[in-house]
């Protein structure tokens, strides 16, 4: 299939139209128009190489929304005109113990990402959402609940899951004290869902500038965490802190929040952290975890979660063609707090400007 997008062909250039070929479809595969995509930061680190691993060309792009087009003649699924979605992984190898859990996020052969990866079958590079089609096999695709915005519902195939997973993994319900560091793209989805779960919960910020953004997004509270005397008024207090923050950073003014058997879990930055004390963790008996996606099922589950209570993303949409502006603005945090692709924007013309 013939299409089209916007890729990065090295570190330092910007994004530019691209044409491509994406796979014939094979028995179990979906084909679907893409209607929107997330900007996740972890495109801006990729497209940038910031982890080291990038290949170019590169279309980034893993909080994707559409419709059906067509179908393999094995899929059981899907029909043409469903909505649907894909996040970060459209494959895994299905048979280790990970994956038969419902775990392919943690697939012991490392799970296939939406781009810059490599096909299981003919090796052939993986081309992301920021493009007019996908085609990804059907048990990767993810049916999207009648009752969310199309429009707003991209970035949950990442930052929602990314949020969700741990507060499920760590059992967050009724009377859990949450606390979130920071409240950006991930943060502000983390306000939303541990408050959509019934906890009590607490952004912690260097300041008090959002603490008006906080409470309107959920939150019980905002704790200015430069204020000595507040924090140590907050000792003890959170069952799990949710750590949103994408660079590296120090940890240690936050252990001391932690109850007994407390976790810090790490979702954002990926790479080195300042030296941590044990002193918090073994006194108190205290942990630092990390948490990536989840899986399919529990992904699923966020989905469905988000259609009953009316959970979606605060997002700003931008054109296809404004994506390096939207790049130089996540850099600065200049965003409220999500940007989406309406890829109505990406026509023929704007892949051959």
């Amino acid at each position: 299939m013939k299409t089209y997008g916007f890729a990065a062909t090295s570190c330092d250039a910007p994004l530019a139209p691209f044409s491509f070929e994406r796979r014939d479809l094979r028995d179990n595969d979906i084909a679907m128009d893409i209607l929107y995509c997330g900007v996740c930061h972890s495109d801006l680190h990729q497209a940038r190489n910031d982890w080291g691993w990038s290949q170019y060309p590169m279309v980034p792009g893993h909080e994707i929304v559409g419709r059906v087009t067509a179908t393999g003649k094995a899929v059981t699924r899907y029909k043409v005109g469903d909505a649907v979605a894909v996040g970060c992984m459209v494959d895994s190898c299905q048979t280790c113990d990970q994956c038969r859990k419902g775990e392919e996020q943690l697939c012991r052969e490392g799970n296939t990402q939406t781009y810059n990866d490599k096909d299981r079958i003919t090796g052939e590079r993986t081309y992301g959402g920021y493009s007019k089609h996908l085609v990804v096999r059907e048990e990767f695709a993810l049916k999207v609940p009648e009752k969310l915005d199309l429009s707003r519902a991209a970035p949950l195939l990442c930052a929602g899951i990314t949020t969700y997973s741990p507060l499920r993994t760590w059992n967050v319900g009724p009377g859990s004290r949450v606390g979130v560091i920071g409240l950006g793209g991930l943060g502000h989805m983390a306000v939303k869902l541990a408050s959509g779960m019934g906890a009590d919960v607490t952004v912690l910020s260097r300041s008090n500038a959002k603490e008006k953004d906080a409470l309107a997004l959920g939150a019980d509270r905002l704790l200015v965490s430069t204020d000595d005397t507040a924090m140590a008024k907050a000792a003890s207090g959170f069952d799990l802190i949710i750590d949103t923050v994408p660079v590296k950073h120090d940890l240690n003014p936050y252990m001391p929040l932690l109850d007994v058997d407390g976790t810090l879990v790490l979702v954002g930055q990926v790479g080195p952290l300042n030296e941590p004390s044990t002193v918090p963790l073994i006194m108190g008996r205290r942990r630092i975890a990390g948490s990536p996606i989840g899986g399919i099922a529990q992904t699923q589950e966020m989905l469905d979660f988000c259609g009953r209570k009316n959970i979606l993303p605060d997002c700003e949409m931008i054109r296809m063609d404004q994506i390096n502006a939207a790049f130089d603005r996540l850099e600065r945090s200049d965003v409220h707090y999500r940007f989406v692709i309406d890829m109505a924007t990406l026509t023929p013309d704007t892949a051959a400007a």
